[in-house]
């Protein structure tokens, strides 16, 4: 057996009197892949920030072990120092400088008090071919897609000499192909000795790759189980997760589908900042009062682009094509425009372009219809807090209160918060990019709820998704997106992950 390279003891946090973790016990062999599984809110960030030096040394209760010495960090810097690197799952990335820049940010290698660009260059090369990279070290980092840059953060924690890397949701944001090839990295870290934690939602992954797992639970470990124990499946891991079965992923519906709600019609769209470029080509498409309509593609097919540039343009350059609400012809040429025909977005990067995580709950809620909520141009704080509190309560978000900050909430209550927020301006045409992402499964069972009694409600919903699981099990009709054009439009009966994917990787034309 393996010894162990990490042990964290007894591991107790409090935030303002509110236990984060109480009494956590975890430990990792040396060169094994340690998954780590809970809901959100169970514990996992709070305790890998203990570890990384986040919260330092004294502001918790336990002890960390690390390679046989007890450590005691009171800063990121310190963990690394000693080879402890995690890569987040919002990646922190510097977008107008190069790889090679991103790589060494912080860090830089120098010569004579000066950035030594040939000696980074060549490092990163060499860095970038770890992990399967074979772009110029040149580029600029804003040039690579979501998977590249992933890779890219965990070259920069090669450079740091590595004993164990945490990964924290890596494939959150991930389509397929790019998941499977950071999978297959791990798996060649861990033959070359390195030492990984994974924290993930997506147990079909974790059981794939991970070594053992560890489940935490409302702050406390719960289990630690095999992989390759027969009786670990994905029903053994939820049930520790949620503390009960979830016989069926996605909830029971009758849908009531009703007339058609909203199309577009040859809707084209070009690159915002590259003139001819076509992302979005000749799309026409609908959906129905009541129905739930996914749209499926791989990384880079045009899922988002297609969404934000329904909702008031909010991407692309030249847009051309038609919108019709009840087969009534509308503009969709501003966001001011698209909410008041009846439409609202919830975007893939919640907390990019969806939140201001600096400002509370109750602010982020009413913040998409502050009109309905002002008396002479000022907003009424009463009113405004009620309308929060009741979303508080329909929504189940679980926070202190409703004027906390959005950023102390988990990334489920988060997303509840973005759902409330577009909620309140009571829309016909709900489009939803990525709803579940870097969620778990018991905070995904309660958003597909919300979806279904929306639909249920007679809202027409969009849903966009990387997991094509999620995609057929709660869509009456599915859409195809490859290369910005519709390859096909799947019924439910006939949706198989296999028929899809088919779709969803023909050939450019």
């Amino acid at each position: 057996m393996p010894g162990t390279i990490l042990r964290m003891s007894g591991v107790t946090k409090r935030f303002r009197g509110v236990v984060a973790l109480k009494d956590v016990d975890l430990d990792v062999r040396r060169g094994e892949v340690l998954a780590i599984c809970g809901e959100n809110g169970a514990g996992k960030s709070t305790l890998m920030e203990i570890l990384s030096g986040v919260h330092p040394h004294g502001s918790f209760d336990g002890e960390i072990i690390f390679e046989g010495r007890e450590m005691r960090f009171r800063s990121l810097a310190e963990s690394e120092a000693e080879g402890i690197v995690i890569v987040h799952q919002e990646l922190a990335v510097v977008p107008h400088l190069t790889i090679a820049e991103n790589i060494f940010l912080g860090h830089e290698l120098t010569r004579f008090g000066l950035v030594d660009a040939a000696s980074t260059h060549a490092r990163a090369a060499e860095l970038m071919s770890r992990v399967g990279l074979h772009e110029s070290p040149a580029m600029r980092m804003g040039e690579l897609g979501i998977g590249k840059q992933q890779l890219v953060e965990i070259a920069k924690a090669l450079a740091k000499n590595v004993k164990l890397l945490i990964l924290d949701e890596p494939t959150a944001a991930l389509g397929r192909d790019d998941s499977d090839r950071l999978l297959a990295l791990i798996d060649r870290f861990r033959a070359n000795g390195i030492t990984c934690v994974l924290i993930s939602h997506k147990l079909r992954e974790v059981l794939g790759i991970a070594d053992r797992i560890t489940v935490l639970r409302d702050g406390a470990t719960v289990e630690t189980m095999r992989v390759d124990d027969p009786e670990t499946d994905e029903g053994h891991i939820i049930r520790a997760m949620v503390g009960r079965p979830l016989d069926d992923l996605f909830p029971p519906r009758e849908p009531a589908i009703g007339d058609e709600m909203f199309r577009v019609r040859n809707w084209t769209v070009l690159h915002p900042n590259q003139p001819g470029r076509v992302i979005i080509d000749d799309v026409s498409m609908h959906v129905r009062s009541g129905e739930i309509v996914g749209i499926a593609g791989l990384m880079g097919a045009g899922r988002t682009e297609l969404a934000m540039s329904i909702f008031g343009g909010s991407y692309g350059g030249a847009i051309t094509g038609s919108a019709f609400k009840r087969g009534e012809r509308i503009e969709l040429r501003t966001i001011r425009e698209a909410i008041g025909h009846g439409l609202a977005y919830v975007p893939e990067d919640r907390r990019g372009d969806g939140l201001n995580l600096l400002a509370s709950v109750q602010e982020n809620i009413s913040a998409a219809a502050l009109g309905r909520l002002a008396e002479r141009g000022l907003v009424d704080d009463v009113r405004e807090r009620k309308v929060a509190e009741a979303y508080r309560y329909k929504m189940n978000i679980k926070t202190a209160s409703v004027r906390s900050a959005t950023a102390t909430l988990s990334g489920g209550n988060q997303q509840k918060t973005v759902l409330s927020k577009w909620m309140f301006t009571n829309p016909d045409v709900l489009i939803l990019d990525e709803p579940t992402r870097g969620i778990d499964v018991g905070a995904k069972y309660e958003i597909y709820g919300l979806i279904n009694e929306l639909a249920a409600q007679g809202k027409a919903i969009i849903v966009i998704s990387s997991e094509l699981p999620e995609v057929i099990g709660l869509s009456d009709r599915v859409y195809t997106l490859a290369h910005g054009r519709i390859t096909a439009e799947v019924a439910r009966a006939d949706a198989s992950q296999e028929l899809l994917m088919r779709h969803m990787a023909v050939e450019k034309p």
